[in-house]
């Protein structure tokens, strides 16, 4: 018999560097560096897309949007974000819940979590209570405590509806 109820977890890290723009959960947050990477590198809704192509066993998000297309460059990851929610409809595959993690020394994103929160939502076209976004330091420890890169980490639930 087949599951019908699917976890995924999904994991993503930028380095931080100056002249770029800091855009986390489709939010462009105020900050003297950004996130390096071939699209506008938002860690938050790359860690989120890798759970539920994840859960849904449809690969990560290098398979989908990967880095070596011209086509993704400066791309919009809630834009892909929707293109993935696209993915998951055509697999009959319904989210359940959303549990992200944003890990970063600096800024601090509190202010900004409701907005990350209804961004990803629309995106994914679910209620903005199905997703629940956390924030933390690691007290001055590792890349992500030396300012060096900011990552994400997220969970998922998908139940099939067909």
């Amino acid at each position: 018999m087949k599951e019908n109820i699917r976890i995924g977890q999904g994991y993503d890290v930028h380095r931080l560097v100056k002249s770029r723009a800091l855009v986390l959960g489709g939010v462009t947050v105020p900050h003297t560096h950004g996130l390096l990477g071939h699209s506008d590198a938002d860690v938050l809704c790359h860690a989120v897309m890798d759970a539920l192509l994840g859960a849904a066993g449809l690969g990560d998000i290098g398979q989908h949007f990967p880095d070596t297309d011209a086509a993704f460059a400066g791309a919009s990851s809630i834009a892909l974000m929707e293109a993935t929610a696209f993915l998951l409809f055509k697999h009959y595959y319904q989210i359940s819940n959303i549990d992200a993690t944003v890990i970063t020394q600096a800024p601090k994103l509190a202010t900004y979590r409701e907005e990350m929160t209804v961004n990803i939502a629309r995106a994914l076209q679910i209620d903005p209570d199905r997703v629940n976004i956390k924030f933390t330091t690691e007290e001055g420890l590792g890349f992500t405590g030396a300012g060096e890169g900011i990552a994400a980490q997220a969970i998922c639930l998908l139940h099939k509806t067909k």
